[in-house]
């Protein structure tokens, strides 16, 4: 009895929205920023507003029917059945109001898979747990991960107020960077399991499945931040899979764009230097964190019959390039780093797991090693593609 009192109280409180967790309330779509957003948000109004429309009809009669044709006031059932004339008004209403509904509903269809004329390109690659960007136009290529600051606040007893994380869980490392008023033309697989990319206020989402590719298009007309997450349970860290799209006016692109080659360069000049133990584990930290601590946890002591532990594994304490081969090439859970890291960031993460969590082999890989070996697999999936 006690339970149900504080049952009760709980529910109250959340209808009254005094609850200390709940959401904005909303009664409706939401209105997107592209215009077939728009189209679907008109389709669902359409058949919202036919619905209502029928609804009030059928049970308005029906419940009039009840009330003043009820047996207490002397009314008597009538025995009859079949009516000609009443059963071709029911098939011949409800299929002309399928017919209203289908005519819009098939334009918004087509539109949906109407990429010509499309002006870029982008290739969006789902992983476990990130998607991987594209630009085939541009020839811009990165990773897309969940924001350190909310990657830190989900840890268990990290001591973080989640509320105190700007878009907690909604934010990323590297947003896909768009120009507004621009047909874009997106080519989605995955490379584990299946995916969904979900932006709400482009008005779709598409599914990513390893081994196919599948198509869709967007405009955008307003320069802003859009946000969204993996909308298909693709794994443990499924609900840490956010999508964050920022639509700039063309001039801002560009120069988005500009400054995306320059830190290619960059990083191509990073990957060539010798860098030293302590750069390489103090970088190393920040990449474990990001990709390697939600399964083997921030200690290295991984998940008991799930997660090998990393501190005093033999793999990690022996032979370096096994250890390399194992992170370039991935095993059963663990995605194909090879694929997934820069070499920098490659080198780094696997030095500081040698040289740190409990480990001191006390040597070092090179990024310019790490770039040579992505070279080779690169080389050898292209003579495999001929």
């Amino acid at each position: 009895m006690k339970q149900t009192k504080q049952l009760f109280a709980v529910f109250t409180l959340m209808a009254l929205g005094l609850g200390s967790a709940h959401a904005d309330y909303t009664l409706n779509l939401m209105k997107g920023v592209t215009q077939l957003s728009n189209d679907v948000y008109d389709l669902h109004m359409l058949a919202l507003w036919i619905c209502v429309v029928i609804g009030i009809l059928v049970f308005g009669a029906m419940f009039y029917s009840i009330y003043f044709h009820r047996k207490s006031v002397g009314h008597k059932a009538e025995q009859f059945h079949e009516n000609t004339t009443v059963e071709i008004i029911w098939t011949i209403i409800p299929t002309l109001i399928l017919v209203g509904m289908a005519i819009p509903a098939t334009k918004t269809m087509l539109e949906m898979d109407d990429l010509k004329e499309s002006e870029m390109s982008i290739k969006v690659t789902g992983w476990q747990w990130k998607w991987e960007y594209e630009y085939l136009d541009n020839d811009i290529h990165f990773f897309s991960s969940l924001d350190e600051a909310s990657n830190k606040a989900r840890q268990i007893d990290s001591g973080i107020d989640p509320r105190d994380v700007p878009h907690y869980l909604l934010n990323v490392d590297k947003p896909l960077v768009v120009p507004i008023n621009t047909k874009i033309r997106f080519l989605f697989t995955a490379a584990d399991v299946i995916h969904s990319w979900w932006v709400p206020d482009l008005g779709w989402k598409k599914d990513t499945i390893p081994g196919f590719v599948t198509e869709a298009w967007t405009s955008i007309e307003k320069a802003g931040t859009y946000r969204g997450q993996c909308a298909e349970l693709c794994g443990k860290d499924h609900g840490f899979m956010p999508i964050v799209v920022i639509a700039k006016e063309k001039e801002d692109y560009e120069a988005w764009v500009s400054e995306q080659k320059g830190i290619a360069v960059a990083e191509a000049g990073a990957a060539e230097k010798d860098w030293s133990s302590d750069e390489l584990i103090a970088k190393g930290e920040t990449v474990y964190a990001n990709n390697c601590a939600s399964c083997h946890m921030d200690d290295g002591a991984g998940l008991s019959g799930t997660f090998p532990a990393i501190t005093k594994s033999s793999i990690v304490t022996g032979d370096i390039d096994t250890q390399t081969s194992l992170l370039m090439e991935g095993k059963g859970m663990m995605p194909a780093f090879g694929q997934m890291l820069s070499a920098v960031d490659f080198a780094a993460v696997s030095t500081f797991i040698r040289n740190g969590l409990g480990n001191s082999v006390g040597d070092v890989i090179q990024p310019s090693a790490i770039k040579a070996l992505q070279s080779d697999i690169t080389l050898e999936e292209d003579d495999d593609d001929e």
